[in-house]
């Protein structure tokens, strides 16, 4: 009787917890180290996933394995204040996104770019590409203008696709896009165009991604991604959406593509849950 109740509430616990991931294979189980990961990209013809955390931990890139396992550290010399996010250029350049905004107050708001070269060794330096959005005046707005958090972006032709995140209540899904070049100096955003989710607090736009090919991207929230595709020039929000409801709840917080039919997805460490490496196939 012992024995088959125990077999039985194994069985339980392994179909509980594969409901629990929705649509998502987990592939990994992330160090603790990155309980509080909050960007993920793949560089073209590498074996390695980069990641990175948010603010209060060291200026850190991590370089991960498949399964989740830390296999290298590069320590970049710049201030985490607020990294939200990470991409990569054609040439293998990753740019870290310094621009986490909870307040809508900061004037430093920051991309850093570490040279392909330093990938390799302990230590990195950065150039840094500072911008401030064109429609913001205040510092911080009143709170039904506060649109100007931000934890998304990606690279692509030469600029910057920056993906904004709300702290409107009742328009917490709201994202504007915008874009400035992927070269050091400071700039003025460009505005390019602006999307709605849903309303509740688990629409905010957390991470972006666009496929090699330039003909997809993905904006990841809480509890769905979105895909959109047939847009029009580099008005990425433009055109066709898919949304995909990922019927789990976690921190996401970090999503690139792996290959044209497969996404990663990263979420944080928070009250006993989270912390993973996931895979979706589309």
């Amino acid at each position: 009787m012992i024995k088959k109740t125990f077999i039985f509430f194994s069985f339980l616990i392994i179909v509980c917890n594969y409901q629990n991931f929705g649509q998502l294979k987990v592939l990994g189980d992330l160090p603790k180290t990155l309980k509080e990961v909050s960007g993920t990209e793949v560089i073209g013809n590498s074996d390695v996933i980069w990641m990175l955390n948010d603010s209060g931990n060291q200026p850190k890139l991590f370089a991960v394995s498949k399964k989740g396992k830390i296999k290298k550290e590069v320590y970049v010399k710049a201030k985490n204040r607020d990294w939200e996010d990470l991409t990569s250029d054609d040439k293998g350049n990753l740019y870290i996104g310094d621009f986490g905004n909870n307040n809508n107050k900061r004037k430093n708001l920051t991309i850093l770019k570490v040279d392909k070269k330093y990938l390799g060794k302990k230590n990195a330096e950065v150039d840094k590409i500072e911008f401030r959005y064109p429609n913001q005046h205040k510092y911080p707005p009143k709170k039904k203008d506060r649109f100007f958090d931000t934890e998304s972006f990606f690279y692509f032709n030469n600029s910057l696709y920056i993906f904004t995140k709300s702290r409107v209540k009742k328009k917490y899904g709201r994202t504007f896009l915008y874009k400035i070049p992927a070269k050091k100096g400071k700039y003025t955003a460009q505005l390019i165009g602006e999307y709605d989710n849903c309303d509740d607090i688990e629409c905010w736009i957390t991470s972006a991604d666009i496929s090699s090919n330039g003909k997809t991207v993905v904006l990841l929230s809480q509890k769905n991604i979105l895909l959109f595709s047939d847009f029009k020039n580099d008005n990425f929000l433009s055109g066709k959406v898919r949304k995909i409801d990922l019927k789990h709840r976690s921190q996401k917080e970090g999503i690139c593509f792996k290959d044209k039919n497969t996404l990663l997805i990263t979420d944080e460490r928070t009250h006993g849950s989270g912390g993973n490496l996931y895979e979706l196939k589309l």
